[in-house]
């Protein structure tokens, strides 16, 4: 089968650390391919740093590397704005903002400094997409310390 042309997808917009790829990840990222070709707003260091409190296991280059090489992943770019996503947002220009379940009780749109008017005026869709239960980066790190 001829692959399509990823200019005829929509296009999805996702962002985050991706820091310990793991199967909850994989999923997500799969799911969000299912709207159109993935766009990834990667999370800086310095913003991890200054938003976790600490440094990310493996640095923005190699998050960069490995999430780029996912099959469900069309692009990955910095997430220029840290906090405020709509600079990246806007550069993506896509259809659906996709974001894990976990943010349904949280406020994502006050998070990412943008809100409803922000989506409608860009005709932009956000979807929450469930996550996978019992993975996580925190988890592993806590196991590989345990260990």
């Amino acid at each position: 089968m001829e692959k399509l042309d990823d200019s005829l997808l929509k296009r999805v917009y996702t962002g985050g650390t991706f820091d310990l790829l793991h199967p909850g990840h994989i999923d997500f990222l799969k799911k969000c391919s299912e709207f159109g070709s993935v766009t990834v707003s990667l999370n800086s260091d310095e913003f991890i740093e200054r938003y976790k409190g600490k440094k990310p296991i493996f640095s923005f280059e190699e998050r960069k590397y490995i999430i780029s090489s996912l099959k469900f992943v069309s692009e990955v770019i910095i997430n220029e704005g840290d906090e405020d996503s709509k600079k990246s947002i806007l550069k993506v220009k896509p259809n659906f903002i996709v974001v894990g379940s976990d943010w349904v009780e949280k406020d994502y749109c006050k998070q990412m400094t943008f809100d409803e008017k922000f989506l409608i005026k860009n005709n932009i869709t956000l979807i929450f997409i469930p996550r996978l239960k019992n993975f996580s980066s925190s988890n592993i790190k806590k196991l590989i310390n345990e260990s």
